[in-house]
């Protein structure tokens, strides 16, 4: 059975929902160092020459504010036995960065989830595009972290899942 319909909000979504991807927590810091995050499935590699990759974040988000005004911030590829940190920063919860471990490297654009990511991008912001309710930062990503080993965490129909392991 095949089911058409116009596109609408609803409808979007639950064709986005079938299309399983992984999760991130963006971080950066706001003008007086204070940390912000937010979860973010919209994450997607642009370029390899220079290395650049683009996020999709809500235009009223805080998060977003605190990016632009610093102009650089880090994606936190979280691991499959991060789903509560997923969903702490998909909260909101003014306390998410007092509830978690983190740590600010050298090279960094914004706290690193020092145990819940299996990789780190640190991003200076190239350009930003307004499209509709979001804004599509790129990142040129100039560090990246690793820990090999550790699977990603990912997220579709709904719901979180870990990669299969073989």
């Amino acid at each position: 059975m095949t089911i058409s319909y116009a596109a609408t909000s609803a409808g979007f979504r639950s064709l986005m929902a079938g299309f399983p991807t992984g999760v991130a927590v963006i971080t950066t810091f706001g003008p007086d160092g204070e940390p912000w995050g937010m979860t973010c499935s919209s994450v997607c590699s642009v370029s390899v020459e220079p290395p650049t990759l683009l996020v999709c974040v809500r235009a009223g988000s805080p998060t977003l504010a605190a990016m632009l005004r610093r102009g650089e911030f880090t994606v936190n590829l979280l691991h499959h036995g991060a789903r509560p940190v997923a969903e702490l920063f998909a909260s909101g919860d003014p306390d998410r960065f007092d509830r978690v471990d983190w740590a600010v490297p050298p090279v960094s654009g914004g706290p690193h989830l020092v145990r819940d990511a299996h990789a780190v991008a640190d991003c200076r912001i190239s350009r930003r595009q307004q499209v509709a309710t979001h804004v599509v930062v790129f990142g040129e990503v100039v560090h990246v972290t690793q820990r090999p080993g550790e699977h990603p965490l990912l997220y579709g129909m709904r719901q979180y899942a870990a990669w299969p392991v073989s």
